[in-house]
């Protein structure tokens, strides 16, 4: 595969990038301590068409692929602006609607995700299913040409940013008996649909909600697709979410990693710089070379994708997951320790990435269940769960 980029696409990159330096991780910082939103640079970038880059032209998007909209992803966290939004609305939300909408869902719906002017959030998990979306216990039954859809979900990112909640909740199939999923859009107001606030221990501008459905009725048109849509239009969002959220660990490592470089390369103790020293240096340089691994990788899944490979960019999507995951946990490490003292210190920026990168190892899909599906899925090994 030619993973070398277009013209284009490099000028997205430095475009992207030049936006998210003129915020900055200071502007990022200052915004999650204040319990506020990235609401300036969201707009902008709806503005420029970043937001937009993956949307088809003919609703105002910029009929690219997930892989431009990882390049969007990436660059933002290496300026030190990571916009967990990005993997939540157009990459999942805006994916789903594209490709299993129906046309009065498309012409509604994609013109907003274009421009940035409507936000999706995407509700999948639930406190007592974890990693086992087959026990999904949110239920959706009809009610004359309604739904009705009652269950509980946690875990999810930015409802009291959204204009809308994608939901996953399984009907019963009419053949079998069986429940199937089935994917719904609901407007955040909506009677029956409550929300409460998780307190989490991660510097984020975007905060993390329980919801409650208490038989929150919606009209046919807000499922997605029809009733057998559910799984292949689940499927569509799910590989761009962890190609997009590896392309944002990666970022996080890149702005971790520059950090880390800047000061080793000028801090002097004993009369040399500290970068001098291969006990410093060489750490930051297995950092880098596992960085650039996993960009490797995303970029491969993210061309399988968006080439219609799905089977393969499935496997690809994880592994990029993994490897980005791991990677940037180590960068950021590895900044910090390289920085002493100040590591630790709000001003250097680099402590204040710990709690996401950790993060980064469990959500959206955890490590562990990575390593499950390689083993099972690309070396024939028997199922562990």
């Amino acid at each position: 595969m030619d993973f070398t980029e277009t013209p284009e696409r490099r000028q997205l990159r430095d475009a992207v990038g030049a936006l998210g330096r003129k915020y900055g991780h200071g502007y990022f910082v200052a915004k999650a301590k204040a319990g506020e939103h990235t609401t300036e640079l969201w707009a902008e970038a709806g503005r420029l068409g970043y937001l937009g880059v993956s949307v088809p032209d003919e609703f105002g998007g910029g009929g690219g692929g997930i892989t431009e909209l990882a390049i969007v992803c990436e660059e933002l966290a290496a300026a030190g602006c990571p916009l967990l939004l990005l993997v939540v609305s157009p990459a999942i939300a805006a994916t789903v609607i594209a490709k299993h909408g129906n046309a009065a869902q498309r012409a509604e719906l994609l013109p907003g995700f274009a421009d940035g002017s409507l936000t999706v959030a995407f509700a999948i998990t639930e406190p007592e299913a974890g990693s086992n979306s087959h026990r999904l216990a949110t239920v959706a039954r009809r009610d004359g040409d309604d739904w009705l859809i009652s269950g509980r979900k946690c875990f999810i990112s930015g409802v009291d940013q959204a204009d809308r909640i994608l939901v996953v909740a399984r009907t019963t199939d009419a053949a079998t008996g069986r429940l199937k999923p089935a994917l719904f859009l609901l407007p955040v107001d909506a009677p029956g649909l409550t929300k409460s606030k998780l307190d989490m221990e991660i510097l984020s501008p975007e905060n993390q909600w329980l919801l409650y459905l208490d038989d929150v009725r919606v009209p046919a048109g807000a499922l997605i697709g029809d009733e057998d849509a559910g799984l292949p239009a689940l499927f569509s969002g799910l590989n761009p979410e962890r190609i997009t959220v590896a392309a944002m660990s990666a970022g996080t490592a890149r702005y971790a990693l520059s950090r880390a470089a800047g000061y080793t390369s000028t801090r002097a103790v004993w009369g040399r710089t500290i970068g001098s020293h291969q006990g410093v240096a060489h750490p930051l340089a297995h950092a880098q070379i596992q960085v650039e691994l996993a960009r490797l990788m995303i970029a491969k899944a993210a061309s399988l994708y968006d080439a219609g490979m799905d089977l393969e960019a499935g496997t690809a999507a994880n592994m990029a997951k993994y490897a980005s995951a791991e990677a940037a946990a180590l960068a950021v490490d590895t900044a910090i320790q390289v920085h002493g003292g100040n590591g630790m210190t709000t001003e250097y920026g680099v402590a204040t990435l710990l709690g996401a990168v950790r993060a980064g190892r469990i959500a959206p899909v955890s490590r562990e269940m990575i390593l499950n599906f390689v083993a099972q899925h690309v070396l024939g090994q028997e199922k562990s769960y």
